[in-house]
């Protein structure tokens, strides 16, 4: 396939903001998965540390560029292709609301379209994320200010997650981004039911 880099995701100001939290996360011996690398440059980053780092993707284009660049990249979409567990789950979600008017109808498209409330790719992904997370794993996810950051934390509650914001960075027309540190509360059951804290 001649791959068309017009399809291409490449990095922007979200990509170093998840690439450099992910430099402080990451540890040598972790089971790291990239989820929609795109065009590979944070699991390439990951590779340098942790040799076991896996990416999906679901664009073709995409795909093909980040397996020449040296990424272990299966293609697929968001964690479909995987099984097992991971220590380390990356993913710079498509955050941006879309109206059905504003969709572009291309392999770009995967990269950028939340949906209508800029969750909807997220509300797919987290569930799945936690049946593939390690006991003691982490998710660094980065959403936007027009994503919800209380409505994301809010999901996390619900499958039973801690969520905390571990970087941010304002962009020059205001938007927030937010990377958000997800893992397992090891006080609560898979069904979201809480064990009782002792002080």
């Amino acid at each position: 396939m001649i791959i068309d880099t017009n399809q291409i995701y490449f990095p922007a100001e979200d990509t170093f903001l998840l690439m450099h939290a992910a430099l402080r996360e990451v540890k040598p011996e972790d089971r790291v998965l990239e989820v929609g690398t795109g065009s590979g440059a944070v699991a390439k980053a990951m590779m340098d540390v942790a040799p076991q780092t896996v990416a999906t993707e679901i664009n073709p284009h995409a795909a093909q560029y980040a397996g020449e660049q040296g990424v272990n990249v299966v293609r697929g979409n968001l964690l479909d292709p995987l099984s097992g567990e991971f220590d380390l789950i990356l993913f710079n979600a498509p955050y941006l609301p879309t109206m059905p008017e504003e969709k572009l109808n291309d392999w770009l498209e995967f990269a950028l379209d939340g949906g209508v409330t800029g969750r909807e790719v997220i509300e797919k992904f987290l569930p799945d994320a936690v049946l593939h997370l390690a006991k003691f794993g982490r998710i660094l996810l980065l959403i936007s200010s027009a994503t919800g950051l209380a409505e994301i934390q809010e999901l996390c509650r619900k499958y039973a997650t801690i969520c905390i914001v571990a970087d941010t960075e304002k962009m020059e027309d205001g938007e927030m981004l937010y990377v958000l540190r997800i893992s397992r509360d090891l006080c609560c059951f898979p069904d979201g039911a809480c064990q009782s804290r002792r002080a």
